[in-house]
């Protein structure tokens, strides 16, 4: 006899916390990075041009975003689990790949597998925990996703940075990677289940209405869709430039590497932190409100980064910028939920995570070039002002009440 699909946060809190567990993971490959890329660039390979460090997040920003926006068909054609096991499967290599580059295009074509991985793998887990959970709880269920990746993004990031510290930038950092994208494939393919069967169960009591085309209007047209989505844009355009240019401007500060890793990592670790509130919060407050005041916070601290040289104070901006991170993520994924069907919702989410992580090559071609034509100082003003613009298009251009599509 089949089994009765019931939506909801409590009715599939196993396979819910499951997902949560991979999604950690999900993250901790991204942690791996984080701190010691651009000491590793210049050490290894001799590079010291902020512009070609950061072809590197161009490489990975590309490929995450393409991948995401097909991450929406291919999982209603092969199936979420499926997606989600195939992008493991690209992940294990990509260590390997650092620890025994021979030279740096070896590096960017880690990191284009990093994309195509990072795209498949965090955007399967972000639907599959929306089709469990129904409407409810979707704020809480994304807060609860983000919390694990940024998390684990953060614990990693620390990790690779007391490593790197103690025994070198190279290879021993990069073994974490070895057993989290190991643990990530088995973990799936024991432990997931795929959720097609809950989303046929939403539609049956579904009554709106078909977006006439999901990319043109989560793009553009409709104007919460697209207040979101260029919002999601600029948010990972300045997170591209902290994760390149913040550990280069920290290194310039003679801080070392153990202290650029505890500075960087308060961050995610602050983003990830908050979103098991801020998720929660964006079922009951206005989604709007939560968007506007988040990417502000993050435009005055990412203006306020230069301005320092003490620890404790920089510290302080970097967990100000995560809370500030914390308020929009979750609720970015919960608004686009909220405002699509859910026959439209995994090719909407795609379309606003294909363009949220092409911010992170633009921002780090924008703040690469300016850093190198201005200096760094300028590129961080720039960034700031850029997340500052877009607080203020939210509030000008994304309705109080959200319509239902």
């Amino acid at each position: 006899m089949k089994e009765k699909i019931k939506l909801g946060l409590k009715e599939n809190w196993k396979q819910f916390t499951i997902l949560v567990f991979v999604n950690a993971l999900v993250g901790g490959m991204i942690g791996m990075e984080r701190t010691i890329f651009p000491q590793f660039a210049e050490q290894k390979f001799g590079i010291a041009s902020n512009t070609a460090i950061l072809t590197f997040i161009v490489a990975f920003g590309i490929t995450k975003a393409i991948a995401n926006y097909f991450t929406g068909n291919l999982a209603n054609k092969f199936g979420r689990r499926n997606l989600l096991l195939f992008g493991w499967l690209i992940a294990i290599p990509i260590p390997l790949v650092l620890i025994y580059a021979s030279n740096w295009n070896w590096v960017i074509f880690a990191n284009i597998l990093l994309g195509i991985s990072q795209g498949f793998t965090w955007s399967s887990t972000v639907v599959m925990k929306i089709d469990l959970v129904g409407e409810k709880d979707r704020g809480l269920a994304m807060g609860l996703n983000e919390f694990a990746g940024y998390f684990a993004v953060g614990l990693v990031a620390f990790l690779t940075g007391y490593i790197a510290n103690t025994y070198g930038v190279t290879p021993y950092p990069f073994y974490i990677g070895v057993l989290i994208s190991i643990l990530g494939f088995v973990l799936t393919f024991l432990g997931v289940k795929d959720t097609s069967e809950f989303v046929k169960t939403e539609n049956i009591n579904d009554k709106s209405i078909l977006l006439e085309n999901v990319f043109l209007e989560t793009t553009f047209k409709n104007k919460t869709l697209s207040s979101v989505t260029q919002a999601g844009l600029i948010n990972n355009l300045n997170d591209g430039m902290i994760w390149g240019l913040f550990p280069i401007i920290l290194s310039l500060m003679l801080f070392d590497n153990q202290n650029i890793g505890i500075i960087t990592a308060i961050y995610p670790t602050v983003w990830g932190i908050g979103q098991l509130f801020t998720g929660k919060m964006s079922d009951h407050f206005s989604k709007k409100n939560m968007l506007f005041w988040g990417m502000l916070l993050q435009g005055f601290s990412i203006l306020l980064i230069p301005c320092s040289k003490d620890f404790y104070l920089l510290s302080l901006i970097s967990g100000v910028l995560g809370f500030g991170t914390a308020l929009v993520y979750p609720t970015f994924l919960s608004t686009i939920a909220q405002a699509t069907s859910p026959k439209q919702r995994a090719e909407s989410i795609g379309t606003f995570r294909l363009w949220r992580d092409l911010g992170y090559a633009f921002g780090a071609i924008i703040s690469g070039i300016t850093a190198d034509v201005f200096g760094i100082e300028y590129a961080i003003f720039l960034i700031g002002g850029l997340t500052i613009l877009s607080s203020i298009l939210i509030k000008l251009r994304m309705p109080e009440q959200i319509k239902i599509n």
